[in-house]
């Protein structure tokens, strides 16, 4: 009898029955909004639903890119607002005017990259001091970041709005991108993943005559690479979704988030849902592929982060 052939009993047929099933109900709302915005009004707003579009049309982006027009890229030069006279931020548009949409889904980008970029450094190196490093105060300031993973966004919301406008960031991205940085989660994470590293290894290198810069490029990081990769995703991901914050600090039409306006589209075109599916399609294409790219870190650091508890 061949030992490598696994046997299939009833309790593994009915786990991959309810896994499909599962997966069917969690794609399917995916599915719905992708075929919605290549379907005609008719079609969405049919009292006998279409579960696949009859026609595929585009009238839906055409519509989406032709609302508005914004400039292709403006860049706000952060604390630029205390070295001129009228105290605004110095502005610097590029490229030529193109559909709000667009400019939307570019803000929307490079706000999701540049806080998932900052908040993976910031926490790998604090994860890694506060896992590896002692200092006065240290179960202190570990207990504060772990309380503060509990605290509410709505209770920090009047302090943040005061901070950027005295710092002349409101209504800019890096208003929505700043606050992200200091992610309690993520430091918490990266103190998990750096709890793992052995010290021996840490010692070696001080011996050879590493410092603390070559120390940590070349010998936490690629052990905690796992952990950052999955950090990675969860800072995109939250910052990608954090429409309460985004619709609190953005209020100009060339600085919307992808989510901002289609919200604005939704409030706008109330019945128009071939529309406002155009623009979900949109927003989801972005985190489909960081998902798809990342997928491998991601599963590596959660299972890795579940076997450490």
């Amino acid at each position: 009898m061949n030992s490598g052939v696994k046997k299939v009993t009833p309790y593994k047929i009915i786990s991959l029955i309810i896994l499909v099933i599962l997966a069917i109900l969690f794609a399917f709302p995916l599915y719905w909004i992708i075929t919605g915005a290549f379907k005609t009004g008719a079609s969405i707003n049919a009292t006998t639903p279409d579960w696949f579009p009859k026609e595929w049309v585009l009238d839906n982006f055409r519509k989406l890119f032709s609302r508005q027009m914004a400039p292709l890229w403006e860049f706000y030069i952060p604390f630029s607002g205390r070295f001129t006279k009228d105290g605004q931020a110095i502005l610097i548009s590029a490229g030529p005017v193109v559909p709000a949409a667009i400019r939307w889904l570019i803000n929307t980008v490079f706000m999701a990259v540049m806080a998932m970029l900052l908040t993976c450094i910031t926490a790998a190196m604090a994860g890694y001091a506060l896992a590896k490093k002692r200092f006065k105060g240290q179960t202190i300031l570990f207990s504060l970041i772990v309380c503060a993973m509990a605290l509410p966004k709505q209770v920090i919301l009047i302090p943040l709005l005061r901070e950027m406008s005295a710092l002349n960031l409101y209504n800019t991205i890096w208003s929505v991108i700043l606050p992200a940085v200091g992610w309690p989660f993520g430091v918490f994470l990266m103190k998990q993943f750096s709890e793992g590293i052995p010290g021996e290894m840490l010692e070696a290198a001080r011996v050879d005559g590493a410092g603390e810069i070559k120390t940590f490029i070349n010998i936490v990081l690629p052990m905690i690479k796992p952990g950052i990769g999955a950090l990675a995703i969860f800072t995109f991901i939250n910052s990608w979704n954090d429409y309460f914050m985004q619709l609190i600090m953005l209020s100009s039409t060339s600085r919307l988030t992808i989510s901002l306006g289609i919200a604005k589209l939704q409030a706008e075109n109330s019945t128009d849902f071939g529309l406002i599916m155009a623009g979900a399609t949109l927003a989801a294409v972005p985190i489909i592929l960081v998902f798809i790219a990342f997928q491998k870190y991601f599963t590596k650091g959660i299972t890795m982060g579940a076997v450490k508890g």
